[in-house]
């Protein structure tokens, strides 16, 4: 951890390389590769690349579970000296088309088969014209399906053997610490994802700050189950164990009994995730038939935190560092983050404090800080701020101020000692089972249905998830729609937890001034109505 710290991501696998060239990088199943190995095949990613005619700056996508290909792929991406764009597994064809076609993606790295679908088949009536080639990563490139330009994994890799690695030195030469690394698309209140450009440099530094806070060490076996298509999975993910020099076990999928088996098989240290993971594993019926005694340290947040489950991690799971953090995809993932060592109250209460290099405050409605102990909106500064919205101008000027400060929307708290705890949502913003939900973008594809005249949708409590979506809905003269066929007709459109679970109809909504849904009023009548059909008094 006191090696010096690169200013690219290709610089840091190099430095992996040197420092651990036997170590094992990833461990996929029965599937090893070295730190040595990791760099030469990320290589071989990179001149593939180059052979496909990929230039610098360019953006390619990867759309798939956690799998080794995912990492190398991305590794590859950035040392051809590309933009990467991850691509969330949940999306449906139309979802991702829109992130594709938007961001100007020529090459896509997709999965085969993943949860009995065939991605590239999702695509295939919204392909985008822009998009070269999809690079199949595990099974077959299917004819009638895929284009006659398509490939797969292997047939990629083959067509570097062309390109020398002097070209792939070039473009990595070319970079620099402030060259965009990747470009995440996160959903807003605008109804449509934003793409944020993030640079190299300010993550490896944000996220070696958060190796040394949260414990990850060096030889440390570190199971994934956050989606790598994710800052949480991605940044605090792989890249924060090649920083440490631990190893990367990538989980497709969370299943209780299949990470605790694998945390006894595979003696892992390190496991973060949402409340939600932790609260499955402690209610698994046989968690005492499990060695997790290796498990030392994790990082939780995404929902509000009971401090009884952070008590239950330390004792009943045996994880000694429990903490947790706040960040969004706009800061790169983190800003605030507890000490393992601040008390249970403190870790369930609060965000933490800021990173070194990093200032939080929450102001009024002026802009003016407020004192501890008031509430405000949380602004952020500091060198791991994004570069910006992909080609939206407007939007980056409404959220980064002119002296850099970024207004994230989010409502909070700072006390006396800096932790920040978070009091409200981002505007209108709901959490399912860890996954943020922004009601405009899952109203802009409700409203299209042919049923529908105006659409409003809430969150509301719910036992496991935390929270779900409910749709408010006015429909449209003599038409008729059920809860059942709504839930459905979402479900072939949408990522699976942005479909509302609940459908409620009303003649009308209720409005301000401007028109607009009033919609904490609305909220209050669809919990009282919930709550009345449910013969709550």
């Amino acid at each position: 951890m006191n090696a010096h710290l690169p200013l690219t991501l290709p610089a840091l696998i190099r430095q992996a390389a040197a420092r651990f060239p036997q170590r094992p990088a990833i461990v996929d199943e029965t599937y090893r590769i070295s730190y040595a190995e990791l760099l030469a095949r990320s290589q071989q990613v990179a001149r593939a690349l180059i052979a496909r005619g990929i230039q610098s700056g360019d953006r390619v996508a990867v759309w798939a579970p956690n799998i080794h290909e995912w990492i190398l792929a991305a590794c590859g991406v950035h040392a051809a000296g590309a933009v990467l764009v991850p691509l969330n597994t949940r999306m449906k064809g139309a979802e991702a088309a829109d992130i594709l076609a938007r961001s100007g993606t020529r090459l896509l790295f997709c999965i085969g088969t993943f949860l009995d679908h065939y991605y590239p088949e999702l695509l295939r009536e919204h392909r985008p014209a822009t998009l070269e080639v999809i690079v199949v990563l595990r099974g077959e490139v299917r004819p009638g399906v895929c284009s006659a330009r398509d490939l797969s994994w292997d047939e990629f890799l083959q067509g570097g053997d062309a390109v020398d690695t002097a070209s792939v030195l070039v473009r990595e030469v070319g970079l620099s610490g402030e060259s965009t690394a990747d470009l995440m698309f996160t959903s807003g209140t605008t109804g449509r994802p934003k793409g944020v450009m993030a640079a190299h440099a300010p993550t490896i530094r944000a996220f070696r700050e958060w190796t040394r806070v949260v414990g990850l060490e060096e030889g440390d076996h570190y199971l994934i189950v956050n989606p790598f298509f994710h800052a949480f999975g991605y940044k605090a993910g792989w890249v924060a164990a090649f920083i440490a020099g631990a190893t990367v076990y990538p989980e497709q999928v969370f299943d209780a009994e299949k990470v605790l088996a694998r945390i006894e098989r595979d003696r892992i240290n390190f496991l973060p995730g949402p409340p939600t993971l932790f609260l499955s594993m402690l209610a698994h019926p046989r968690l005492d038939s499990f060695d997790i005694s290796s498990l030392r340290a994790t990082v939780t947040g995404a929902a509000t935190v009971p401090p009884i489950l952070i008590g239950r991690m330390r004792n009943d799971l045996g994880i000694a560092r429990v903490t947790t953090a706040y960040g969004l995809t706009e800061c790169g993932g983190c800003a605030t983050i507890c000490d393992p060592q601040d008390s249970v109250d403190t870790v369930a209460g609060t965000c933490g404090r800021a990173l070194p290099g990093t200032e939080v405050r929450c102001v009024d409605e002026l802009g003016q800080a407020v004192a501890p102990g008031r509430a405000g909106e949380v602004c952020l500064r500091g060198y791991h701020v994004m570069q910006g919205y992909f080609e939206d101008p407007k939007a980056t000027a409404e959220a980064i101020d002119a002296e850099g400060w970024l207004h994230t929307g989010d409502v909070g708290v700072m006390d006396e000692r800096g932790y920040l705890r978070i009091t409200d949502r981002l505007k209108d913003m709901f959490i399912v089972g860890g996954f943020n939900c922004y009601p405009a973008e899952i109203e802009r594809m409700l409203v299209e249905h042919p049923a529908i005249a105006q659409v409003a949708v809430v969150g509301i409590p719910e036992e496991r998830m935390g929270e779900v979506g409910c749709a408010c809905v006015v429909l449209k003269p003599d038409s008729t729609l059920s809860e059942e066929a709504l839930i459905s007709w979402a479900r072939s459109r949408m990522a699976n937890y942005k479909v509302p679970r609940r459908m409620l109809q009303f003649d009308a909504f209720p409005l301000n001034a401007s028109n607009k849904v009033l919609k904490r009023e609305l909220l209050q009548s669809v919990l009282a109505r919930l709550a009345g059909a449910a013969g709550v008094p």
